[in-house]
């Protein structure tokens, strides 16, 4: 309930306007986002890969409302990936295709896209487009498909929640894209989504045994402990190489689990959000860690 709440909470402007004005939201909301700049993303990637960690960056923003706007993230979508470049880090970046302008023309969104593709084609570099909500899925595993047939240097996530995601994965890995598989994150209704912990698990952890046997290394994307120990097991049964697939976590989340995976010989990448458009991602992170809202409910009541 108290996650169908906040998810819910994160979709009012007026809610967004006083979290964002509160100096105890800021402050928690700079435990999962690097910062403001892409500099400052830039040391966060570093000081990852001096732990044996990769990353990906991604520069917040959704649901655009001009052209311009997207215009605005399209570039600094390719100046990430030759900052990056620069700093002798893996060119990886994650995308949402609305901060790109899905909601106003789905071909300016896709040109938009493209030209993040094109750039890491040229550079080596990985262009993630992540998923959103249900009513995007179709249009964004469209877009992907487009991109992929004229690049390969892009992929993008399924939702383990959604009811559809075992015929999406099955066409994926059949089509080579790479796919990160993640939860899902977002207020779905029941008729597409699955509702009880047990059963987005129980999803979950069958989604992962069909991207480990059958997909072009899979990201299994979750900080859940019991899901990881299946996900070791599953591969030592298997045979899975380590360097096969990769683990990924969320910036400011779980570094200790980061980092005994890497001491026990997995690959694990963090999703590294940074840039001031911090509140969506900020509540739904808030929706997956009930302690983090008790704490930020005492100090805005003190504020």
């Amino acid at each position: 309930m108290l996650r169908r709440t906040l998810l819910y909470m994160a979709r009012q402007p007026a809610l967004r306007h006083w979290v964002e004005t509160s100096p105890a939201a800021r402050g928690l909301s700079q435990r999962f986002i690097a910062g403001s700049t892409l500099e400052a993303a830039i040391n966060v990637c570093l000081r990852l890969k001096s732990d044996g960690v990769t990353a990906t960056l991604d520069y917040l923003g959704e649901n655009v409302t001009s052209l311009e706007a997207a215009a605005v993230s399209r570039d600094m979508g390719v100046r990430t990936l030759f900052a990056m470049q620069a700093a002798h880090l893996e060119p990886n970046i994650s995308i949402k295709l609305t901060q790109f302008g899905l909601d106003l023309s789905a071909s300016a969104c896709e040109r938009n896209a493209a030209l993040l593709c094109e750039t890491a084609d040229a550079i080596g570099g990985f262009v993630r487009i992540d998923m959103e909500s249900s009513e995007y899925t179709e249009r964004t595993l469209a877009i992907v498909r487009h991109l992929y047939g004229r690049y390969k240097t892009c992929g993008t996530v399924i939702q383990a929640y959604l009811k559809r995601s075992a015929s999406d994965i099955a066409a994926l890995a059949a089509e080579g894209i790479r796919v990160r598989l993640c939860k899902g994150a977002y207020l779905e209704p029941p008729t597409v989504a699955f509702e009880s912990k047990d059963d987005v698990d129980g999803s979950y952890m069958d989604l992962a045994e069909i991207l480990l046997r059958t997909a072009r290394y899979p990201a299994i994307a979750t900080h859940d402990e019991r899901i990881i120990q299946h996900v070791n097991k599953f591969v030592g049964d298997q045979n899975i190489a380590a360097d096969g697939f990769e683990f990924q976590m969320l910036y400011g989340i779980r570094r200790d689990l980061q980092k005994r995976l890497v001491a026990e010989g997995f690959r694990v990448r963090v999703y590294v959000p940074f840039g001031e458009a911090w509140y969506p991602y900020f509540m739904r992170r808030l929706a997956e860690r009930p302690a983090n809202v008790l704490f930020l409910i005492r100090n805005l009541l003190r504020a």
